[in-house]
């Protein structure tokens, strides 16, 4: 894993070449959705640019995500809202949300942000990413910018890499690139439409994890004696999925996702000290879709880097899986 290489810094100067750097507008205002990883992201070849060793592939979740409004200040300090709470100057995120901000604006400029998250933040939810990637749409707003998505998908990616998928909805491919600069890791729609396919999330908690999705990833990396295998299983589980997708095989898109979240959390298992995000109530839930399923239930799960598990459902098995499930649509 590379830490060093070209500078975020570098990268954004290239990217603005000759765009307006003083707010057109009085605010900018942006959504974005959250993705759920069905091929996932774990582990970084740049971490300073967010550069993945793999690609991945996601899918949104309709009208799950972040709001965020962000306005000029004439303050000395930026001010960042969080679900209408005011956050502390000095907080890891606050800190990640300014560090972000110098990449884009002039030294003076300050900023007053409105974040609004309708799933819960650091929970496993991809709450960084869509967090991320309205920011990253409200400053284009802001500054009347008019980027494309792809220009979009890599500033966001700065932030969170994940976030990089977030600037579009549906399925979506981040493309893992080979340059240095990572001009060409950003993340791609695909023309995939499949209504049928339904997410469901169970949130077992809201609580922040005790373990940062980049910390357990940089351990996993240095120490996990099984993540040598992981590239290689991203790879096959990858063409798999999109196999699954064009030919909307349910069975080969559940089976495939399933198999990559668990080998993910193995290599978690596998790292020193062992990272585990399972609560006991994570183990009965996948437990018991492993169980609905030998009794003729299609169903199949999914988990990032938190406790919190996504079902995997055809629209219509909506009402059975109701039955067990306490699910969030």
């Amino acid at each position: 894993m590379r830490t060093g290489g070209i500078s975020s810094m570098n990268l954004m100067t290239a990217l603005l070449q000759n765009k307006n750097l003083s707010p057109i507008k009085s605010q900018g205002e942006a959504f974005a959705a959250t993705n759920i990883a069905l091929i996932k992201y774990w582990g970084k070849r740049d971490s300073n640019l967010n550069l993945p060793l793999t690609s991945s592939l996601s899918m949104s979740v309709a009208g799950k995500g972040t709001h965020t409004v962000i306005k000029p200040t004439t303050g000395n300090n930026d001010i960042i809202f969080v679900n209408k709470e005011k956050i502390a100057a000095e907080s890891s995120f606050a800190l990640r949300i300014m560090k972000f901000l110098d990449l884009f604006r002039l030294p003076q400029q300050k900023f007053e942000i409105h974040t609004e998250n309708n799933i819960p933040t650091a929970a496993g939810l991809a709450s960084s990413a869509s967090g991320f990637a309205a920011l990253t749409l409200a400053l284009n707003d802001l500054y009347d910018w008019q980027f494309d998505k792809k220009t979009l998908s890599i500033f966001a990616r700065l932030g969170s890499g994940s976030a990089c998928r977030s600037i579009y909805e549906g399925f979506v491919e981040w493309q893992k690139g080979t340059l240095a600069d990572g001009s060409d890791s950003f993340a791609i729609p695909l023309d995939i439409d499949w209504p049928e396919l339904k997410i469901g999330l169970l949130i077992l908690s809201a609580a922040e994890k005790p373990i940062s999705s980049r910390i357990a990833m940089q351990r996993t990396i240095e120490t996990s004696s099984s993540y040598q295998q992981w590239p290689a299983i991203v790879e096959k589980d990858l063409i798999l999925l999109k196999t699954a997708l064009l030919n909307k095989d349910f069975i080969l898109l559940g089976e495939t996702a399933e198999h990559n979240a668990i080998a993910m959390h193995q290599t978690m298992h596998d790292a020193q000290p062992a990272i585990d995000y399972d609560l006991p109530e994570t183990r009965e839930i996948k437990e018991k879709v492993t169980s609905l399923r030998k009794q003729g239930l299609t169903v199949y799960f999914t988990q990032d880097a938190g406790p919190n598990v996504k079902l995997l459902f055809l629209q219509e098995d909506t009402d059975h899986i109701k039955k067990h499930f306490p699910l969030k649509l």
